[in-house]
């Protein structure tokens, strides 16, 4: 029970990465915060926990308001917040840029990177406050290399990773640890969504991984649980790619079909 009687909040974990999440951090002893935009899917996962060790939070990330509200909530009911998964996200269409909607783009941004900035602004002052916390912000590959077709996602994932390192160095004097965590290609609603319209080619994504396989949500976790463990104490201000070799491998390729 390596979380006993630690207080998680997961954005974004109505579904996929963030879901399996707080399962995982419920069966190693922690309490959970749930948020998610969708009602619906908060109480979906709700249902896969503790019921009295567990809160839903339906709440809109970029909303300040919203965001103040949801941590208000979660100290009221457990008196602190000791980690933070800055999970919430969308996935980008992968258009050509001259054919993007631009209220799209901006949405995309919001969502992954102001979404991250106001989550962690408003659960740290309770953290520095307790003068302990971990954060965690969940980026991408595409924030590490080029990706056509997807300037908005991979600019917006690009800026969470510079956002950990600046948070990390700012709040490493308050014992707060702040690292990322870039997925590669990860079965998720998200990721089959995008190969049932045909936006990436399932078989040249997975010949292009070099473990030869697609990664699962369980993959996630284990890096999450360990860089909010006390074995990841002195680790701060890291990216760590779990992405079964694709970031070792080079260039991105053919990958991407517009079909």
């Amino acid at each position: 029970m390596r979380f006993k009687n630690k207080v998680v909040l997961i954005t974004g974990a109505g579904s996929g990465i963030g879901a399996d999440m707080a399962v995982r951090f419920a069966n190693e002893g922690a309490k959970i915060i749930v948020n998610d935009i969708h009602k619906e899917s908060v109480e979906k996962t709700l249902s896969t926990l503790p019921p009295f060790l567990s809160l839903g939070i339906t709440c809109d990330v970029t909303n300040e308001s919203d965001v103040d509200n949801m941590v208000c909530k979660g100290i009221k009911k457990f008196g602190k917040i000791d980690i933070l998964i800055n999970n919430a996200g969308i996935a980008d269409t992968i258009t050509p840029t001259l054919e993007q909607d631009v209220t799209h783009w901006q949405r995309i941004v919001d969502i992954h990177l102001r979404g991250n900035y106001l989550c962690s602004k408003t659960v740290g002052r309770n953290m520095i406050e307790n003068k302990y916390g971990k954060i965690i912000n969940i980026s991408s590959i595409t924030g590490l290399d080029g990706f056509p077709r997807r300037n908005a996602y991979g600019a917006a994932k690009a800026g969470i990773i510079m956002f950990t390192k600046n948070l990390a160095c700012e709040w490493a004097q308050y014992g707060i640890n702040v690292n990322a965590v870039a997925p590669g290609y990860i079965m998720t609603p998200m990721l089959e969504e995008l190969f049932t319209n045909d936006k990436v080619s399932h078989d040249k994504v997975r010949r292009r991984i070099p473990y030869g396989k697609f990664g699962n949500t369980k993959d996630i976790y284990h890096a999450v649980a360990f860089l909010v463990s006390e074995e990841a104490k002195y680790i701060t201000g890291t990216c760590l790619p779990v992405d079964g070799g694709w970031t070792a491998f080079g260039a991105s390729g053919d990958a991407y079909d517009i079909k």
